[in-house]
């Protein structure tokens, strides 16, 4: 029996684990108390790591479909065979079709591994067609088109330096079971008990009393979809009552107060549900505290005003004189700074659209909305074949139904995936890659939104087998198979550089970026402190010198956000028969997939539709009943459960569930069947950075 050093990757928390080994087998995990990041926290999900590598549902060979429909069956095939297969039915199409006809969608996971960052990324670069698309247009696309317009880089997003906060201001986030997002703050339980005992305040805006609504100091329930009247109100009465401290950087104010006189908090109430004087005392409040932070998360980013949900928070705390401050929000220094390095793209809107609605790109993707569409519209451009990496799009992005029926039209398609799910069951040829434990580990994109500065270099817990692959060997192999079928290669020196960036290991690469990084660390040194190096607490200064637009100051008159605000000014609100549908997570869920974990399963249902009692009562209905919830695009049949948690004219279901398709491989799919949230969802609605509006739809139930 052995102890052994572990990362749990699966989220943004990254946290340190202390793993038992007998004989080869996960016999315990805790979390590592001398993590200086994550401090011991370890979620259900960390407990249950282990379950991935020994889940028999996995996939380790590739398997190539044979059949159609009910009656397709899965064989295994070998290595070579299934990389020709893809090499061949890509450049098929590409030869035939042009690049275009080629769709890649990268899911959540991705950023979570490190091969899929150094060798996916790059992969995607050598496959140059525009209908790229991933969950970020289904998740944090108007947080990054913010920070591209304020601030000049896509993901220099400022994160509350929670640790020093004295005033916690959360708009549609929920840290407690998230353990942060866009903010990786592990042990965030512990962290809100050090903010109370400082005598510090959270105040929450959520329609749901949320497990962090449940433990802050202040919680208001807002109606789906009209924070921006709120967070618009709030900065309103900063600017009005002379509250603003703004810093010497910051230009275009007596634009954002001209714009925002119609934004009273009056109209925010009669909008959203919030007190007008609520609103105005949370403002003052904010605007005095010593050191304050603004936030907003998943519930404010996937509405149909996203983006000026996040240009308010970002403007409020910049006026407050809360950015770069300790204790408000702050920019990270990672051992390997991704973004001031150039490893990550600045970001850029609009420079192509979608072939069919005109929707613009951001950062040379397409909003995965807009997907199922550019499958079924003939014409040039039309995708007629597909890669997916590690995404379950049916299950995770709007009408899921629609586009479930969409892939069954491709004439061709391969996964990257270790499991059959409701869209690879699409696929021609899946190859699995190795499990989290069977890889090498360091975290390029979390560390530069941590809420502390850390490095931790986790090497792979368990070899990989005779027979399997990496993910960064496949994405390789796909890469320079396919470029060598193409009619019209690129030219030889392209290809070579491919090739050479390719054949370097993800761990080479991280070895190389820290050596020449700021604090000259390498992976030798990280490995001799297996917990991490803390690296200390986010640091003040850093601003305008980070700054990466062309004067090395910010316009808060951001003209793509302001001319969105008449837009706002016209939103409809449902009339009284309609409920406003949002999501949930909890704390065993990983987004749509490991509902085949015993660990995670187990004890009381969460698959229920959380109604208010008095919406119940109103239509006649009782708690557990069975009730079928209809929107614009489809419906589902699922058990109702009334709760006060609820605010009255809003209903929950949670994200990711709903495996009911035929051959998917979930052994305990039964218990977490549920009903799919994006069986409602609307492809339709879209913010103006092309992010999907999964909150605030339109329902009715009976």
């Amino acid at each position: 029996m052995e102890k052994r050093l572990g990362v749990c990757n699966l989220c943004e928390a990254i946290c340190g684990l202390e793993l038992t080994i007998d004989e080869g087998v996960v016999t315990g995990v805790r979390g590592n108390p001398e993590d200086p990041l994550s401090r011991g926290h370890i979620c259900p999900k960390g407990v249950a790591i282990a379950d991935i590598y020994t889940d028999p549902d996995r996939l380790k060979h590739p398997v190539r479909r044979v059949g159609d429909g009910d009656d397709a069956r899965w064989e295994e095939i070998s290595w070579d065979e299934a990389f020709d297969l893809v090499a061949d039915g890509i450049a098929r199409n590409v030869n035939a079709h042009g690049w275009d006809a080629l769709g890649v969608y990268l899911g959540n996971p991705t950023v979570h591994s490190l091969g899929g960052l150094t060798h996916g990324l790059e992969m995607l670069h050598a496959l140059r067609t525009r209908n790229r698309f991933s969950a970020t247009s289904v998740d944090q696309l108007p947080h990054q088109l913010v920070s591209h317009l304020l601030y000049g880089h896509q993901l220099l997003i400022p994160v509350p330096d929670i640790d020093r906060t004295s005033y916690f201001l959360i708009f549609g986030g929920n840290p407690m079971v998230s353990n942060g997002s866009l903010m990786t703050v592990p042990d965030f339980p512990n962290r809100v008990r050090e903010l109370k005992a400082r005598d510090g305040r959270m105040v929450v805006f959520d329609p749901r009393r949320t497990e962090t609504a449940k433990v802050a100091t202040e919680h208001q329930f807002v109606r789906p979809g009209t924070d921006a009247w709120v967070l618009l109100a709030l900065l309103n009465t900063i600017l009005d009552e002379g509250l603003a401290n703004p810093p010497d950087y910051l230009d275009g104010l007596d634009e954002v107060a001209a714009a925002l006189k119609p934004f009273t908090p009056e109209r925010a109430e009669a909008a959203s549900g919030v007190d007008a004087a609520t609103i105005r005392r949370i403002a003052r409040e904010f605007a005095n505290a010593d050191r304050a932070a603004a936030y907003g998360r998943m519930g404010v980013s996937v509405n149909e005003f996203g983006t000026v949900c996040q240009w308010a928070i970002q403007v409020i705390n910049l006026v407050t004189g809360n950015l770069d401050r300790e204790g408000g929000v702050m920019l990270t220094t990672p051992a390997i700074d991704a973004v001031g390095r150039g490893l990550l793209g600045r970001g850029h809107i609009g420079r192509f659209t979608s072939r069919v609605r005109g929707i613009p790109e951001f950062g040379g993707e397409l909003p995965v909305s807009t997907l199922r569409e550019e499958i079924e519209t003939p014409g040039e451009g039309q995708i007629r074949a597909m890669l997916t990496m590690s995404g379950n799009p049916v299950l995770s992005t709007p009408d899921g139904a629609a586009l479930d029926r969409a892939m069954g039209t491709l004439d061709f398609m391969a996964s990257v995936d270790i499991y059959i799910n409701e869209t690879t069951r699409h696929a021609d040829v899946i190859l699995p890659a190795t499990s989290a434990l069977e890889r090498d580990h360091y975290d390029l994109a979390l560390h530069v939104l941590a809420v502390r500065n850390t490095a931790r270099f986790t090497p792979a817990i368990f070899p990989k087998g005779k027979d399997q692959r990496h993910d960064w060997e496949i994405f390789r192999e796909i890469t320079m198979r396919t470029l060598g079928r193409l009619q019209s290669k690129p030219p030889l020196k392209q290809r070579l550089v491919a090739r050479a960036k390719l054949s370097l290991s993800p761990t080479r690469s991280v070895d190389l970026l820290l050596r020449t990084g700021s604090y000259k660390l390498s992976v030798g040194k990280l490995k001799k402190e297996p917990a991490g190096i803390d690296l200390g607490p986010l640091r003040s200064g850093l601003i305008p010198k980070r700054l990466q637009t062309k004067n090395h100051r910010i316009n808060a008159a951001a003209q793509y956000v302001l001319d969105d605000l008449e837009r706002l000014e016209a939103q409809v609100l449902p009339g009284l028969d309609e409920l406003l549908l949002i999501g949930r997570r909890h704390k065993q869920n990983c987004n749509s997939w490991m509902h085949n974990s015993e660990l995670l399963t187990k004890g009381q249902p969460r698959h229920h539709l959380l109604v208010n009692p008095a919406d119940l009562e109103a239509r006649g209905l009782t708690d557990g009943a069975m009730v079928k919830v209809w929107s614009r695009v489809g419906s589902v049949v699922v058990e109702a459960k009334a709760t006060d948690e609820m605010m009255p004219g809003v209903v929950s279901l949670p994200h990711g569930y709903g495996h009911q398709k035929k051959g998917v491989r979930l052994s305990r799919a039964s218990q977490v069947e549920g009903a799919s949230i994006n069986d409602l969802t609307d492809p339709e609605r879209l913010d103006i950075s092309g992010n999907a509006a999964l909150s605030g739809v339109p329902v009715r139930i009976a």
